[in-house]
């Protein structure tokens, strides 16, 4: 008698694409949902204008904001400004892709390194971020005022080097390609 097979189902169609207006009422409603201190409309329409240091994305599935993120570059290297997914999206590499588009970004605007905090506490994000090649590099204490919970400020370094471009690679190549969706 043959064992059925378990199948997994199959990732999901997920577009990233940049942030426009049209996007922040989906932005906005996982920035309430994933944020203590939510970002404003008008934070994050001053941060879409048209300014070329910029660049902010969202992950969509069928139509819906599902994740978004945005890095800002400043004298060669890149800060990651913000990266949430739904909270139903996640653990579905919903921010993988968004990393991803993040970094693709900053290698392209000549970046030579990535920068960003994350919640002490919160090892999955930590996770993602050392696959990307961030690594541990200080403590900003009391950061998130809301929690008084430490940030870990992490690196990655060297994001120009043929290296990195090749370790993007990996992690894209590991996404299921119906699932990749439009990247910017």
């Amino acid at each position: 008698m043959a064992v059925p097979q378990i199948r997994r189902p199959p990732e999901p169609a997920v577009d990233i694409v940049p942030m426009r207006r049209r996007h922040l009422r989906g932005v906005m409603r996982i920035e309430s949902q994933v944020c203590p201190r939510p970002w404003t409309m008008g934070l994050f329409l001053a941060e879409i204008g048209s300014r070329p240091d910029r660049h902010y994305v969202v992950a969509r599935s069928g139509g819906a904001v599902i994740g978004y993120a945005g890095v800002v570059e400043a004298a060669g290297e890149g800060h990651v400004t913000t990266i949430a997914v739904a909270p139903e999206w996640q653990r579905q590499k919903i921010g993988t892709r968004l990393l991803l588009a993040l970094a693709g970004w900053a290698g392209e605007h000549r970046c030579r390194a990535l920068t960003l905090e994350v919640r002490m506490g919160n090892a999955g994000a930590q996770a993602l971020y050392r696959r990307f090649g961030f690594v541990p590099a200080g403590v900003r204490r009391n950061y998130y005022v809301e929690s008084k919970e430490d940030a870990l400020v992490m690196w990655a370094h060297d994001i120009d080097a043929p290296g990195y471009v090749r370790r993007l690679d990996a992690i894209a190549a590991g996404l299921a390609p119906s699932a990749l969706g439009g990247r910017s």
